[in-house]
């Protein structure tokens, strides 16, 4: 059963046409300040994944040349896995503070309501 696809894509299409092509002023503000708070959470995500790239890398290679445990444990792809999960953890933790801590600065409560 379901719906044909050429209904389904008129459907879509004219939700598209049907919605508000200008937003008030208010909302476009609301618009740029999250798009604002995007960027600015992967700015400092970017930061923080290449420092923690850095600062895990060293340690696990020297780590791998020098105990002889993790020379005869850990080859190139847990190197690898140990390195990127350490940039990927910060990447996302840092990201998702620093979008709150933006949308926290730029909520604005109307008490009249």
């Amino acid at each position: 059963m379901g719906i044909p696809s050429e209904m389904r894509d008129f459907w879509v299409n004219s939700r598209r046409m049907n919605s508000f092509p200008i937003a008030s002023p208010a909302e476009e503000r609301r618009i740029q300040a999250a798009r604002n708070c995007t960027q600015e959470g992967a700015r400092a995500g970017a930061r923080a994944a290449a420092i923690a790239c850095v600062t895990s890398a060293v340690p696990t290679l020297v780590v791998c040349r020098v105990v002889p445990w993790a020379k005869a444990n850990l080859n190139y792809t847990a190197q690898a896995l140990i390195i990127s999960a350490a940039s990927i953890a910060a990447y996302f933790i840092t990201a998702d503070k620093t979008i709150l801590e933006c949308a926290r600065r730029n909520t604005h409560y109307d008490k009249t309501t």
